[in-house]
């Protein structure tokens, strides 16, 4: 059983973005750059750190480059008990297949990084108007088509091949909840894992991604109650959320996992009642990000501790 000393906590690389200062890609960048900036993260007492493809693409690195990491990694001092996908949904209408083969090659790579589980979603990329505005979830983004009955099959047959692949080499898969995607919902997200029907697929519960819409949203704990039996891994953020009645405006902000409205020292309580062992990815937009990150994994910590472990 993890105790609150040893439990995985990482760090998302998403604060450093895709390109080095100078707009090179990061799958193209030197591995000096890499560890600049993953020797920040050691820096602030982070063990872990789960090394997105918003970050750098380790599906599309060659063997070679994929070996520079690993020596990178080495060289901090950080683990990878966890690999996020983002934006780079299996079903996407341009690249869908691209997605699904970089997904076969991460989950491939997995046992090399130590990671446990990669996450997966059916979030796309940006659109102009996300990309312009102060926070992208500002703007309508894209809508998987729920009523598509191919589409969706085409997303349980995409997540069920990932996840026997992953079962071969004994990693979990799991779904990362987001807003007007098949899994945008609780009740999406319970249902969509139901259907893939596989023992090593669950859910990110990333709540923070509907917390933070200017719409109105399902009460929070009974969102959690719904999604945490079937968690197994947890993208973890905090937001301000003030909805005016009488002006039907909303005004969200992102904040450390402690101030915010979701009430996490009840709901990792309630997690570890319903057996949640898996990996937490502190994520945070905004500000210092990585700094906000380090703090809410001190916050994490405590909290574990103060149930028991």
């Amino acid at each position: 059983m993890r105790t609150a000393d040893d439990w995985p906590i990482a760090a998302n690389m998403l604060s450093f973005g895709s390109t080095t200062p100078d707009g090179t890609p990061n799958v193209d960048a030197p591995a000096e750059s890499w560890r600049g900036q993953l020797q920040q993260v050691a820096d602030l007492g982070f063990a872990h750190v789960d090394p997105t493809d918003a970050w750098l693409s380790i599906g599309e690195l060659s063997d070679a480059r994929f070996e520079e990491l690993l020596t990178v990694l080495q060289e901090t001092g950080l683990t990878v008990p966890s690999v996020s996908t983002t934006r780079r949904s299996v079903v996407d209408a341009e690249r869908g297949e691209d997605y699904l083969r970089f997904g076969h090659t991460i989950i491939d790579r997995a046992p090399a990084l130590g990671a446990e589980v990669v996450n997966f979603g059916f979030m796309q990329a940006l659109t102009p108007a996300q990309e312009k505005a102060l926070w992208f979830w500002l703007a309508e983004g894209h809508h998987d088509d729920l009523d598509d009955k191919e589409g969706y099959d085409l997303a349980v047959a995409r997540i069920r091949e990932l996840a026997d692949h992953a079962g071969e080499v004994g990693v979990q898969v799991s779904l990362e909840m987001y807003e007007d995607t098949y899994i945008g919902t609780p009740d999406l997200a319970v249902r969509f894992v139901q259907d893939v029907d596989r023992d090593n697929v669950g859910i990110n519960p990333d709540l923070g991604n509907l917390v933070r819409l200017h719409r109105p949203i399902e009460d929070i704990p009974t969102m959690f109650e719904k999604v945490l039996p079937l968690t197994n891994f947890w993208h973890i953020k905090n937001y301000t959320r003030d909805e005016d009645p009488a002006t039907g405006s909303y005004a969200t902000h992102p904040t450390p996992l402690v101030q915010g409205v979701v009430n996490y020292r009840a709901v990792i309580r309630r997690a570890l009642e319903l057996g949640f062992e898996g990996v937490f990815v502190c994520e945070h937009y905004g500000s210092d990000s990585l700094g906000v990150a380090a703090i809410n994994r001190e916050y994490i910590r405590e909290v574990l501790r103060g149930a028991g472990r």
